[in-house]
């Protein structure tokens, strides 16, 4: 155990904090005008997303620990009360600059972008006005169901994250408080759910200077209320939107038949408790006063908006046609050098390990392998695990043709992907209806990883092929997020492969892993291994390193060997893209220990480790980051990076990465993080030099293969030689 001195609560920032941290640089890149006018655009809605999914899953749970009076505290310290107070403070911080940044900064620049969103209906043209109420009485009324309140008719019940316009009215025939007919009299509570069927924002006819115009949706129904009340005059109308706790609960010992179970909670999701209200910052005090009883929201739980509720609309606005001057060319992931589409791909693998690092190269080999698999009538065999796949994903379906050919084929689909459940759910299905044998996750643990599996036969007996990853099989995250994964046909890989199948369909223990190394059981061990071998050797007056890149770090008892590290002289970078629990630059404990986090164009997902180990070093890659969730509760694996020329791609990855003055982001000892300073040196955004490198690397494999196949170019004349 590391020494109890490197675990005081002083040492570690609080997880939640730390999250909204990284949530706050995913803004600043919204604020960063170096940035195209649309990626800024893009980059607020993400921030809006993530805190969305933030407060349905960790404020909702540390609501539920609140509630059961649940007081242990995290590693920094804090109560689950005293981190809600901390979440709030932050998070009402946050949403501030969100929306500073989308009023101040955002809404002038589309303007001078030729996009002009309309704030307030009456502000639109005469033209423009006829055009919308056309477009509110032909589409948006008939989906339209205004529901009110009174003593026949309970408050309604609310959908998560759904958007309402709630307003107060009178009836027109009722005297006002003055006497007065047809005026505001005794008023009543009534509300109308934003159709989400309906496109958020509606397009109006070009300003004068040819700009394009758009309103939201929720300005027009607010623009023709009066018409859903005919027989009430509307006091007063203001858009609200509702956060639930959508943390599904499940007893997985009580319950036999996991996939109803989940199935069952996922109905729950939309009616769970309320976490957060969201209002119109001029809402009506009358009307906030009924939200706030019929909900029970706290004071602290309510967050004044200046500007539209639910900035998630953003994404759907970036991708609008006819804006391309002003969004980010797309890039096109290039071929895996070495890999060719003429040739068997399973040739290719037995010709030597191959290193895919997405999205600067493409995912379709990874595709392409289990498609193939599927046909090739020498294959099997073959077994995959299924954490997130995409809505239309070529990889099920080429599992499912090949179980129809008549193949093995054994799948655990993870039916506890937060937010991918139903997802899942249904792909299960399918696959089982193929034919596949279909595992639904493990008792109690999530799985996580990240392999495949095809046995084939060949000439010299039975050969397995496996493909390892630290990303989802999701040919469409595959173009935004940065993953690293290897295809190799090693024996020893080859085998503990099949081990891993056999644990998960079947409970069987190997006696022994060859390379393989697989959490809850010997992960955290191995990484604690890792860390304090370098320790030992920093000791010994050694040169001792270690370079971790990883999504997140809060993991204490492994923080705690890395301060024990660092203390022993260690030098340790550390590439954390969000929640970091270790503070840097503690005298004595971290003072060798530098953290960066890089947040760019794609999101940094991949997990990889470096130990310099006396000069013998060691590359690893792993679909896990150091979470106690990862370590602990998760079925994961990690795997090493033996091939020398990968473990130089491996290193230049991180090398690469660690020099990036662009995008990187360091932390500073009181916990805030900052760029570095760029004067005088030569710039370098790590993202960029992987697209240009992968570009250049594709040409260059086009050039040497045409020349190699052109008749011309490879035919020699040799001239006779006269006898003397």
């Amino acid at each position: 155990m590391a020494d109890t001195a490197f675990e005081k609560p002083e040492y570690y920032t609080n997880r939640e904090s730390s999250w909204l941290k990284f949530n706050a640089r995913i803004l600043g890149e919204a604020r960063d005008k170096e940035n195209s006018p649309l990626e800024r655009l893009k980059f607020l809605s993400i921030t809006a997303s993530n805190l969305d999914e933030f407060f349905m899953i960790r404020v909702a749970s540390l609501k539920d620990m609140v509630h059961a009076k649940y007081t242990k505290k995290d590693i920094s310290g804090m109560t689950p009360q005293e981190q809600l107070d901390l979440i709030s403070q932050e998070a009402h911080e946050l949403v501030k600059q969100q929306y500073s940044t989308y009023n101040r900064s955002l809404l002038p620049l589309m303007k001078q972008c030729g996009l002009e969103i309309v704030t307030e209906h009456e502000k639109m043209t005469p033209e423009q006005a006829e055009a919308a109420d056309r477009y509110f009485e032909e589409t948006v009324y008939p989906v339209l169901t205004p529901m009110a309140m009174d003593p026949s008719r309970p408050f309604p019940l609310l959908r998560n994250k759904a958007l309402n316009i709630g307003a107060l009215i009178a009836r027109k025939e009722e005297k006002s408080e003055k006497g007065e007919k047809g005026k505001t009299g005794k008023t009543e509570f009534a509300t109308v759910q934003v159709p989400s069927v309906l496109p958020r924002f509606v397009r109006l006819p070009d300003t004068a200077e040819g700009a394009k115009c758009v309103i939201l949706l929720e300005e027009l129904i607010e623009r023709n209320i009066d018409q859903l009340f005919s027989n009430y005059n509307v006091v007063c109308a203001h858009p609200y939107r509702i956060m639930r706790n959508a943390d599904l609960t499940i007893d997985e010992d009580d319950d036999s038949d996991l996939l109803k179970e989940i199935q069952k909670q996922l109905k729950k999701r939309q009616w769970g408790e309320v976490i957060r209200l969201e209002i119109e910052d001029n809402m009506d005090p009358k009307l906030l006063k009924i939200l706030k009883q019929e909900l029970d929201v706290k004071n602290e739980d309510i967050y004044k908006i200046s500007g539209p509720l639910d900035l998630t609309f953003l994404m759907k606005l970036y991708g609008m046609e006819g804006m391309d001057a002003y969004r980010q060319k797309p890039y096109q992931p290039q071929p895996v050098p070495g890999m060719n589409d003429y040739e068997d791909i399973f040739a290719q693998i037995r010709r030597g390990d191959i290193l895919l690092h997405h999205p600067y190269m493409t995912f379709e080999p990874v595709v392409q392998f289990v498609k193939r698999a599927a046909v090739d009538p020498d294959v099997l065999a073959i077994k995959q695990t299924l954490y997130r796949v995409s809505g239309n994903s070529p990889i099920v379906r080429a599992l499912a043709q090949a179980a129809e050919n008549g193949k093995q084929v054994s799948v655990l689909v993870e039916l506890k992907a937060r937010f991918d459940e139903e997802n899942n759910i249904n792909w299960a299905k399918m696959l089982e209806k193929a034919g596949c044998h279909v595992i639904y996750g493990l008792l109690g643990l999530k799985t996580h990883s990240k392999i495949t599996l095809v046995v084939r036969r060949e000439e010299d007996g039975i050969r397995r092929y496996v493909h390892l990853g630290t990303g989802n099989y999701n040919d469409s995250t595959a173009k935004q997020y940065t993953d690293c994964g290897i295809m190799t046909c090693s024996e020893p890989i080859g085998e503990d492969a099949t081990a891993v199948f056999n644990m998960l369909s079947g409970y069987s223990e190997p006696k022994h892993w060859n390379r393989l190394v697989l959490a809850p059981l010997w992960m955290r061990d191995r990484f604690l291994y890792l860390i304090r071998r370098e320790t030992q050797h920093a000791k010994n007056g050694l040169p001792a390193r270690i370079i971790a890149k990883m999504n997140s770090l809060c993991d204490k008892e492994i923080i705690a060997a890395l301060y024990e590290a660092s203390a022993a002289g260690v030098q340790i970078d550390l590439i954390v893209r969000g929640i970091c629990c270790l503070k840097t630059g503690i005298p004595g404990v971290s003072e060798t220990i530098r953290v960066r986090s890089i947040v760019g164009t794609f999101l940094e997902h991949a997990r990889i480790f470096y130990f310099l180990n006396d000069e013998n070093e060691e590359f690893y890659m792993a679909s896990a980051d150091w979470m106690p969730r990862n370590l602990d509760k998760r079925v994961e694996i990690l795997f090493p990076i033996e091939d020398p020329d990968i473990q130089e791609r491996v290193r230049h990855i991180l090398q690469i990465q660690l020099d990036d003055n662009v995008k990187a982001q360091v932390l500073q000892p009181d916990g805030t993080y900052e760029r570095i300073d760029r004067r005088g040196k030569e710039l370098l955004c790590a993202q960029e030099y992987f697209c240009e490198e992968a570009i250049r690397e594709a040409k260059e494999a086009k050039k040497a293969h045409e020349e190699a196949s052109d008749p011309v170019k490879t035919r020699r004349f040799v001239p006779a030689q006269a006898d003397v």
